[in-house]
Parts: C-alpha cells; structure tokens; sequence
C-alpha cells in the first residue's frame, strides 16, 4: 500500500490540508488494507474441481458396490478439494497464511482422490491411459474449456464405462493441481512480498502518523 507523498503536512498549493481532505485520505488508507475478495467461481482451478467432484460422485454411485467404504472416502475428498477452494477464497480478506493453508489442504485431498482412481484401475487390471494418448490430450484439450462445466462431460460419464470415467477423471485431476501448485506459488510470493494483514495495519499506522 502506497500513500502518495504530499510535501510535508501541506498541499501543493503550501497550505494546510484540510481536516475533511485529510480524512479522506487516512479513510481510502484504511480501505485497502482489506484487499478485494476475488470470486472464486472464476478461478479454473475450482471450476475443475467442482467438475472432478459431480464425476466422482455419480461414479462412486453407478460403479462402486453400496457398502464399499471407498464411496465415502472418494466423494470427501473430492468434495474437500473444491470445499477448500472456496473456504480459501472467502478466508483471502483477512488472512493470507489461512488461504495458502486451505488451498494446500484442497491440492492434499485432489492427491489422495487421485490415488483412488489410479487404485480402482490397477486392482481390476484396467488400462490407465499414457499422458501422451490421444485420448488424454483429448480431455485434456476439453479440460482447457473456459468456464468449465459438468456439462461437456455428461455425455461421457452417462455413456462410458467406468474405466474410460476413471481416466477422465485422473487427466482433469492433474490438471487441477498444476494449477493449484501455480496458485501457491503465487499465494506465497505475495505473502513474502506483501505480508498478511497484521503486517499491512502496521504499515498503514506508520504511514498514517508520518502524513499527520
């Protein structure tokens, strides 16, 4: 946050600034030690998620028996990756180390759902397809769709047999944690650089007692 000088305790003309412009000023200073909240449904890394989850959960549904523990397991975690997304974003406001805790916590559940898929293909000796395939470079190509829907994939998971949805579901996965990785990245570049909140009103109070 940067107060633009003023010459002193004067304005430009040399006189005295007035308490009403003064005011002014420490009020538009206060603001923005708030930064703007972002929405998060315009991150791509939660229009993925949301996406990953409604698979997963009409997967777990349609081909995975009703007392298998791995339901539950695969649905919270998929429903915790974009849970946190939001939670994070909500949280940006007042606490940068909250929101790279979460996003973390978002890309760990993507990590362990992504492990489930890879286990319910190798368990049934089902193809896990190669990154290079053209099958892969297919999702991944639909995967860059912007916004991203459950839509462009419905066909898919209505029609396709449970082996084609788990690698569906493992390509649009790795693409949400590169993203989420890039968004960290990111998230503890500013935090370095900017500091968190307390240490944005500490500044601003120093600023504010230097321009009085």
């Amino acid at each position: 946050m940067i107060i633009p000088e003023n010459n002193g305790n004067h304005g430009s003309n040399g006189t005295p600034p007035s308490p009403k412009s003064q005011s002014s000023h420490n009020s538009q200073s206060t603001a923005r030690l708030l930064p703007p909240r972002g929405d998060y449904r315009t991150l791509l890394s939660y229009q993925k998620t949301e996406v990953i989850y409604e698979i997963t959960y009409r997967f777990c549904h349609q081909f995975l028996s009703r007392n298998d523990r791995t339901i539950d397991q695969m649905v919270q975690a998929a429903r915790s990756g974009k849970q946190n997304i939001i939670e994070g974003s909500k949280a940006a406001v007042t606490s940068k180390e909250t929101e790279i805790k979460l996003t973390n916590v978002a890309r760990a559940s993507l990590e362990e759902l992504l492990e489930d898929y890879y286990d319910y293909l190798r368990v049934r000796d089902s193809k896990i397809w190669d990154k290079q395939g053209k099958e892969a470079r297919y999702v991944r190509k639909l995967g860059q769709t912007t916004p991203l829907t459950y839509e462009l994939f419905r066909e898919f998971v209505n029609t396709r047999p449970a082996d084609v949805i788990a690698n569906i579901a493992i390509c649009l996965i790795h693409q949400a944690n590169y993203l989420l990785d890039q968004q960290l990245k990111r998230l503890e570049q500013d935090f370095l650089k900017a500091g968190g909140l307390r240490e944005r009103m500490t500044r601003a109070r120093t600023q504010v007692r230097n321009n009085q």
